[in-house]
């Protein structure tokens, strides 16, 4: 730029204005006859016949002859008169709308110009890349702090209980980073105060348990209140400084809680497995999150395995009106969906005492909760049965339903104040040994999407067993239909185990409603690899097909909710991990879903 703005300045004398009376030596307004005179004097001086200097030659071609020309003939006269040129016009003049002190180069103003310049063409553009540059390098594609997924990996146990989930997921650097001002201290005092019964503090030594909890990193002391305010509807309390802190923590919820499950995902096992057990705790977290409903709300009760907490995300519905209900025998969230409407709005208005426009506001959100089923199978193409090592494909037809008619729809989540889409975890896992073979996130909102990668994946499938292109595009259609009612794809690769019978669940979990999981139970066989490479039996048993909810199993109960000890106290972590049933390399390869994001 300095270069530039030199070579403007001292090359702009150069350029001269053609003016022939100047060049014939004469004043405007000279007559013909002087006009020819001054030629005749020049000629004999410059004229090539008379000097045989080169120079003398082109001044007397370029500027004698053309301005005698101007001077004498009609047409180059008009020319000269109208565009300064005895040859026409030499160029588009063009103006530049700025102040003339700007355009002014020579003055003090060239020093503003130039500082101008200099200022927003290089140091502006400059300064930010820099930031923009530090700032990126800080986080993943995914927009969270590679601070972040080191904590998070870190932290990151087997058996990870789900009211440790919590624990972890405060430690994000993205909330480290959010002030803890002086005035913050009085105001989270309180809030202390109206969330401590959801904090696992051990009453037998509240004190000192109070005084462990205050002895933490003030940012975890902040970032734990807070979430806590969101889970118990306690945002009211807030001052507004810390209600902005709080919408930005529940505004990187969605997208920490996203990368916490991959972690828990994570292959961590010699087969290539991630954990069962925290993936299922962040997503639980996520629900609870998303509804503002206390973690403490899922301890077994009643018979579910969910607690009260699915009642406590319907309009109007407290736990005293959930112990109301109760005692008709309706204990269990999906016996109360199973309910035809006449019974439950009876139910509603008669036992529980609601009014008929809240009744009302209760079915318009059971309307659009969804509902799952999973059809799920594995096997290895071309073959008859499963040898050990073989490449087994997993195909899972997940269909959503909802009482509304509609597929995709965000949930009713009326204390969270920011867009929120639904989203779906499959896990094909073994909840003995808590390995998770195969995962994949599922989303319902771009149907356009999902028919593309459905159509894509049967068609390589078909192409592959050698069917024929009837039979190929027969299939296709039929994946269109039934991505257009509310199915999704998801297919997935992993390598057969040692020989043995298998017992797996397929796990369909929502990040957005409490008590709308899906479980499926699968038994596969693998067979021993014979040395001829024949095969000698059956393949897969598919379990006793598709389970309503979420089903009892007393074991899954003692491990995945039974655990909402203290987190202060000195309590007995349960580090070990489990045994993995002679499982061998499973190579887990990234499922092809109808909706990857």
């Amino acid at each position: 730029m300095v270069v530039l703005i030199y070579y403007i300045k001292h090359t702009s004398h150069e350029f001269k204005v053609f003016e022939p009376f100047s060049i014939l030596g004469l004043e405007h307004g000279a007559s013909d006859s002087d006009i020819k005179k001054a030629y005749r004097r020049l000629s004999i001086q410059y004229h090539p016949d008379k000097n045989p200097d080169p120079e003398a030659h082109d001044y007397f071609v370029e500027f004698i002859s053309k301005a005698y020309q101007a001077l004498t003939d009609p047409v180059s006269r008009e020319n000269f008169e109208k565009y300064g040129h005895p040859d026409g016009r030499q160029g588009l003049q063009m103006g530049i709308a700025l102040p003339p002190f700007l355009l002014n180069i020579d003055g003090a103003s060239g020093g503003i110009l130039l500082l101008g310049i200099v200022g927003v063409c290089i140091l502006l553009p400059l300064v930010l890349a820099v930031i923009y540059l530090s700032r990126s390098a800080k986080y993943t594609g995914n927009y969270v702090m590679h601070q972040t997924l080191s904590a998070y990996y870190y932290f990151m146990k087997p058996s990870l209980a789900p009211s440790k989930v919590l624990g972890v997921f405060i430690k994000a650097a993205e909330f480290m980073e959010i002030p803890v001002r002086r005035s913050d201290g009085e105001p989270l005092q309180k809030l202390f105060m109206l969330v401590r019964s959801e904090l696992n503090l051990d009453l037998k030594n509240i004190r000192q348990e109070q005084a462990k909890f205050w002895k933490q990193h003030p940012a975890l002391v902040k970032a734990e209140l807070l979430i806590q305010a969101q889970l118990t509807r306690e945002s009211k309390a807030l001052t507004p400084a810390l209600l902005r802190d709080f919408r930005r923590m529940l505004e990187l919820s969605p997208r920490l809680l996203e990368e916490l499950v991959k972690m828990a995902l994570l292959p961590r096992t010699a087969q290539g497995h991630g954990w069962l057990r925290p993936a299922i705790g962040v997503v639980e977290l996520s629900q609870n999150i998303i509804q503002a409903v206390p973690l403490s709300a899922r301890k077994v009760a009643g018979g579910s395995s969910e607690g009260v907490a699915p009642f406590l995300q319907l309009p109007h519905f407290s736990e005293a009106i959930v112990k109301k209900i109760a005692r008709k025998k309706v204990r269990t969230f999906q016996e109360l969906r199973d309910m035809t409407l006449e019974d439950r709005v009876e139910l509603l208005t008669q036992v529980a005492g609601l009014s008929s426009t809240e009744t009302k506001d209760v079915e318009m959100v059971l309307e659009m909760m969804p509902s799952l089923t999973v059809d799920i199978t594995c096997e290895t193409e071309g073959e008859e049965g499963i040898q050990e090592g073989d490449v087994v494909t997993m195909h899972v037809w997940i269909t959503l339903k909802r009482g509304s008619g509609l597929v995709a729809a965000l949930p009713h989540a009326p204390y969270y104040p920011f867009f929120k889409e639904e989203s779906f975890w499959l896990l094909l896992a073994d909840p003995v040994s808590n390995d998770v073979w195969i995962s994949q996130k599922v989303s319902f909102m771009d149907e356009v999407v999902a028919i593309t990668a459905a159509s894509k994946a049967i068609q390589e499938l078909k192409e592959v067993s050698g069917a024929s292109l009837k039979e190929t595009n027969a299939s296709v259609r039929e994946a269109v239909e039934s991505v257009k009612s509310g199915s999704r794809l998801v297919m997935g690769k992993f390598q057969a185990p040692a020989e043995g019978n298998y017992n797996l669940t397929a796990f369909c979990l929502c990040d957005s409603w409490i008590g709308c999981d899906k479980k499926t139970n699968l038994k596969i066989k693998i067979l021993k690899r014979s040395r001829a490479g024949t095969r000698t039996g059956a393949l897969t048993e598919e379990g006793a097909g598709m389970e309503e909810g979420i089903e009892e199993e007393e074991q899954e109960e003692e491990d995945e909710y039974d655990d909402y000890e203290s987190e202060y106290s000195e309590d007995e972590e349960d580090e070990k991990d489990s045994k993995r049933n002679g499982v061998v390399p499973a190579v887990g390869a990234a499922a092809e879903s109808s909706d990857n994001e």
